[in-house]
């Protein structure tokens, strides 16, 4: 007969509850194995002949449970389908309190979750979401939380580290071995427990209102770890007040990971990194990265509030841990470091989410989790960036004070404890005296976005809202109910800029616009602070084009996306999106010309035939080799930080995009004089395009030398850098031997292989012989990330990178016949981006053919 266990879907009962963790675990780094005893404390609400904990791939030799004065020896049978332990006793266990004894052993796996091979010398754990159960029987699931004690034991000259403070150390075994113990934490879900082992070194800790801060990193880029140590030192106070809760975890530990599936992880006390999220050497990062690195420190910071010390209950709220950090995290980099204008990076976020939301296959914020691998799948766009877009917009509704009023609430009631959204809802709801409840789970609970069509006539606005799709087919398709569209429009009449808010409720509404005479321009959505794109008719819109430096930077971001998107959607003509490009000729604000350069570089990729790509390049080079011009190569002493990535988007266009020769030489030039030693030579920001530039068009000795300069790197930022380059070179001898560093041998880390084969496919000499290749070779790829199931489905995603309807039709087919189970949704998803793309391109090629013969006007 079947038991409750042989269903993947399977939930542990809440009749028995942990109520605290003791393990002591001995960690062999040289014959990659770990033996461990755990202790649990558990209470039984009912008498009970069985005891189900979750374990996989552990070999558990003795199981013992004691209640009162009664010790019970147990049966264990392994049930692989949900990944637990049957524990059987020959007689009931009694209601009440009980130890649960075990002991058992496992292995350091070479994958990347579990206690696995972090680097050489280096172990660490990645438990979430739900891989603890690899290294301890345990109930691993985040509605029970509880306090865990641990004590390792680990070589002598290894690094030991864990999420409580070391209580005690002391050397066993001749002094061969090191044996630390750590102090309890607070209740903690087992996703969040963590350990690292190994060759590592921090800086001095640097103590911020009574928390001792260290950043970790290998011995031989201990330099690299100073900035992210002084972004913690930075945020944690602001947060703390923000939250007005203490820190709770007594010391923060940050750990750069030579290998890391994600970006990071917000273990309490012991935040693990992907090396390039965590460290860089300030004299040579660009801001990009400086700003990426301050976001996720900021990000994972959040989390010990956010997730740490109130816990989701279960995994379909995910998005609530992982939007509130992602909005969380901007909102406090802003307040640092105000001139970054790190909102921006946050638009660029959104818009990919909603690249993603205008998708048959996408999925409402709080999506429905049946079981740990679709709990996998839900680390995507949609939970992270959709859900922050959507926080930002109810905080604008509410107000800063009130909406940090009612988080402070939640923080109170379910201090140490699990919560669901609708917790949040109560307390923002509570402290704002605001319909929260209705606004926000209209935003969460359905899929998609709506699409405002702004249309005015005098002072009258009449705005319209239905479901936004991509594809063309679906344009009339639309959700039972409609969203409440919290608006902010800005009216600009005669050098005045006045803000009006409505909340649309239903299909339509009118608003009559403030003030007297004829508004000059409206822009409906503010601030671009709202989730929705904006459809103007032919007056609005050519009253913003003729307006385009009375908008803010973000509104003319928002312009440009939506009006991308409304081409994508065939809503609009591909000729009218290219003249509104052509009004940007003046733009000068970097963020601008970001969002310019990403979608011209996205018609050179796509859109147009080989015949008319040099009259596309004579455009592009015509709207920036004035920009170029302006900030010239070299920077100035004391440029401000505008002018340097003005520059940078100029170079990224003019070399990447419009293939300029001129540009193409100097990148050679210059990125030759700053590998011989002179810095000045590339201004930091220019440095990842230079890269890029010269390995395109590089010869042998180009290959041999980015293939030298990766091995043997420091910076991990670099190192990534000098890695993607050996997939870019464009003659055939050079990309075949680009394929060959991935296929051909061990040489990409397993965290990078997902980007090198989306760069393959991006790299128009290497993708056909690429394809071919990785469906040939598939099962040894498959196999090589398997341990890795978020690079299985980056994998995935890069092949919509793709161009040809003949390649679609392969992925179709090949992905149909190798179904991955750990990739549904990315497999859906890729394939319906690919086909609207390929449709896309069959649908304005000749358009944009077309409208470069007429000059580009």
């Amino acid at each position: 007969m079947a038991h409750p266990t042989d269903d993947r879907n399977f939930r542990l009962p809440s009749t028995v509850r942990p109520t605290g963790y003791d393990a002591s675990l001995a960690v062999d780094l040289d014959g990659r194995r770990f033996a461990s005893r755990i202790r649990i404390g558990l209470a039984l609400a009912a008498p009970s002949t069985e005891l189900v904990l979750h374990a996989a791939a552990l070999e558990i030799s003795r199981a013992v449970v004691t209640a009162g004065e009664a010790r019970r020896e147990a049966a264990v049978r392994l049930a692989p389908a949900s990944e637990t332990a049957v524990l059987s006793f020959d007689a009931p266990v009694p209601a009440g309190p009980a130890v649960l004894e075990l002991e058992f052993a496992g292995a350091i796996v070479s994958g990347l979750r579990g206690l696995y091979l972090a680097g050489p010398g280096l172990a660490a754990t990645q438990f979430e979401a739900a891989d603890a159960r690899r290294v301890f029987p345990c109930l691993d699931e985040p509605g029970f939380k509880a306090p865990w004690r641990l004590t390792v034991e680990a070589p002598r000259d290894a690094v030991v580290l864990s999420n409580g403070r070391p209580e005690a150390i002391e050397e066993v075994e001749r002094g061969a071995i090191r044996r630390v113990r750590f102090a309890e934490t607070p209740p903690l879900p087992t996703y969040l427990v963590a350990l690292v082992v190994g060759r590592l070194e921090a800086l001095p800790e640097i103590s911020v209102r009574g928390v001792p801060v260290r950043t970790w990193a290998t011995p031989e880029k201990l330099a690299l770890t100073g900035f992210g140590q002084d972004v913690a030192v930075e945020v944690l106070p602001r947060l703390e007040d923000y939250f007005g809760v203490p820190y709770a975890f007594g010391k923060l530990d940050q750990a750069g990971l030579p290998e890391f599936e994600a970006g990071a992880m917000e273990n309490a006390g012991l935040v693990t990194y992907r090396e390039v999220a965590l460290l860089l050497d300030p004299a040579t990062a660009s801001l990009a990265q400086k700003k990426r690195v301050a976001e996720v420190v900021t990000h994972e910071l959040a989390h010990q509030w956010f997730g740490n010390w109130v816990t989701m209950t279960w995994w379909d709220d995910l998005w609530l841990n992982e939007a509130f950090a992602t909005w969380m995290a901007f909102k406090t980099v802003d307040a640092w470091n105000p001139g970054w204008r790190v909102w921006l990076e946050f638009d660029q976020g959104k818009a990919a989410a909603m690249h993603l939301d205008a998708l048959r296959s996408t999925h409402p914020i709080r999506a429905d989790v049946n079981n740990v691998a679709e709990a996998g799948e839900a680390f995507d766009l949609i939970t992270y960036e959709k859900g922050g877009a959507v926080l930002r917009m109810i905080e604008g509704y509410l107000g800063e004070e009130r909406f940090r009023d009612g988080i402070r609430l939640y923080m109170r009631r379910h201090a140490r404890a699990n919560a669901v959204a609708d917790d949040l809802w109560g307390a923002l709801a509570e402290a704002s005296r605001e319909p929260v409840v209705e606004l926000a789970n209209a935003w969460i609970r359905q899929p998609g976005f709506p699409l405002v069509t702004a249309s005015r006539a005098g002072r009258t606005l009449r705005l319209e809202q239905q479901r936004f799709w991509s594809d063309p087919a679906r344009a009339g398709d639309e959700p039972a109910a409609g969203w409440p569209v919290p608006l902010v429009l800005r009216v600009g009449q005669g050098g005045k800029v006045t803000e009006q808010r409505v909340l649309l409720r239903g299909r339509s509404a009118e608003v009559t616009l403030a003030g007297d005479g004829e508004p000059d321009w409206v822009c409906a959505n503010a601030g671009a602070t709202g989730f929705y794109r904006v459809r103007y008719d032919a007056a609005g819109l050519a009253a913003l084009g003729r307006n385009l430096a009375a908008l803010a930077p973000a509104e003319r971001i928002q312009l440009l996306s939506d009006e991308w998107a409304l081409v994508r959607a065939g809503a609009r003509e591909i000729g009218a999106f290219l003249d509104l490009c052509d009004r940007f000729a003046g733009e000068e604000d970097h963020a601008v010309l970001d969002e310019l350069v990403a979608r011209l570089a996205t018609v050179e990729h796509r859109l147009v035939a080989d015949a008319d790509r040099p009259a596309l390049r004579g455009f592009v080079a015509r709207l920036f080799a004035p920009q170029l011009a302006v900030t010239g190569w070299d920077a100035a002493p004391g440029e401000p930080d505008t002018v340097r990535l003005r520059r940078a988007a100029a170079v990224r266009a003019l070399g990447l995009v419009a293939r300029a020769p001129g540009p193409a030489q100097e990148a050679r030039e210059r990125l030759d004089r700053w590998l011989a030693g002179d810095r000045a030579a590339v201004e930091p920001n220019l440095h990842d395009a230079l890269v890029a530039m010269v390995a395109r068009d590089g010869d042998a000795a180009r290959f041999d030398a980015f293939q030298g300069l990766f091995r043997k790197e420091a910076d991990p930022a670099f190192r990534r850098r000098y890695l993607l380059a050996q997939a870019a070179f464009e003659d055939p001898v050079l990309a075949a031997r680009g394929i060959e560093v991935l296929l051909g041998g061990e040489e990409v880390p397993l965290q990078d292989v997902a980007s090198y084969s989306a760069a393959l496919l991006a790299n128009r000499t290497a993708r056909g012989p690429y394809w071919a290749r990785l469906r040939g070779e598939w099962d040894a790829l498959l196999g090589r990330v398997q341990g890795a199931p978020m690079l299985l489905r980056r994998v995935v995603e890069g092949m919509g990178a793709l161009v040809e309807r003949r390649e679609l039709e392969e992925a179709e087919a090949f992905l149909a016949a190798h179904p991955v189970e750990e990739a549904r949704q990315a497999i859906a998803q890729t394939l319906e981006r690919l086909r609207q793309d390929v449709e896309l391109r069959e649908r304005t090629t000749a358009q944009v053919g077309a409208w470069l013969a007429r000059g580009g006007r």
